[in-house]
């Protein structure tokens, strides 16, 4: 099952729910993929080289999964940079937090 896309900004912006101090994400605009697929084997690009990771991240933007900072090859960021999507959030069990590269900032995406 693919994850479910928020519809457009309106439903994007009821989502935004931040963890910090008054501080918001300025690119909550560019949040479309909003649920975890139901079946994650992996980081695909770790799986690809037989590589080790240690908690995953999806882009909100396209939906794309990779390994966070604290793996050895840092897919999630690296994608960041190759593609300008700004918005990730955890995925592992228990954790609901998505992270904005550009703002530097935690946020909670709430419904």
């Amino acid at each position: 099952m693919l994850p479910r896309l928020a519809e457009d900004a309106s439903e994007r912006a009821q989502y935004a729910g931040c963890m910090t101090s008054g501080a918001r994400c300025t690119h909550i605009e560019q949040v479309h993929v909003l649920d975890v697929p139901e079946e994650i084997p992996g980081c695909p690009e770790c799986l690809a080289t037989g590589s080790s990771w240690v908690h995953l991240r999806m882009c909100q933007t396209c939906g794309q999964i990779g390994c966070c900072d604290n793996s050895p090859n840092r897919h999630a960021t690296a994608h960041h940079h190759a593609s300008g999507h700004p918005v990730i959030r955890s995925i592992e069990p228990g954790e609901d937090w998505s992270w904005c590269y550009e703002d530097q900032l935690m946020f909670r995406l709430v419904p």
